[in-house]
């Protein structure tokens, strides 16, 4: 049963790496979704080969009393599937900070944190244009002593990118 199995994920991947790739070597745009409270992100996707690539995202909020930011690196393995489109998976991580001002008793308060993601989604690279539109969820495993909230947050989010 296990060369079976075995067997069954060679085959899934010989099919998979025997299709053709257009990965664009640069591509920068947004990536806009719940991102656990920071909103919108710029995000930047660097080809490193016919099917790998580097996404680096930067998340921000600014509001009357939090500010914060998020670094994301995920390293994607894309696949081709037809016609403009393919489907991405990918590992990575990243670091944040948070700060809110409590104009109360309580004061200021900022923490820093660390996490580990995922990333699944699919794509659709335009034929005409140089854009690219994604749809992707990050699940993301938070690390800290002192991080407020749950230490798990799906993120789901739309992208587009120019590609150059």
């Amino acid at each position: 049963m296990k060369k079976i199995i075995l067997s069954a994920f060679m085959l899934m991947g010989l099919a998979f790496s025997t299709q053709a790739q257009e990965i664009s070597k640069n591509a920068l745009g947004l990536r806009l979704g719940d991102n656990d409270g920071f909103g919108g992100e710029i995000s930047y996707q660097r080809g490193l080969s016919d099917n790998n690539r580097l996404e680096l995202d930067l998340g921000w909020r600014n509001s009357k009393n939090v500010d914060a930011f998020k670094l994301t690196g995920i390293y994607q393995w894309v696949w081709n599937i037809d016609g403009g489109f393919n489907w991405y998976a990918g590992v990575g991580g990243g670091v944040g900070n948070w700060s809110i001002d409590n104009n109360g008793p309580g004061g200021d308060d900022s923490k820093t944190f660390a996490f580990v993601a995922g990333d699944l989604g699919i794509e659709y690279n335009f034929p005409e244009v140089p854009i690219l539109l994604s749809l992707d969820i990050r699940p993301e495993l938070y690390f800290s002593d002192n991080y407020s909230g749950d230490n798990f947050g799906p993120d789901i989010a739309l992208g587009i990118r120019f590609q150059f």
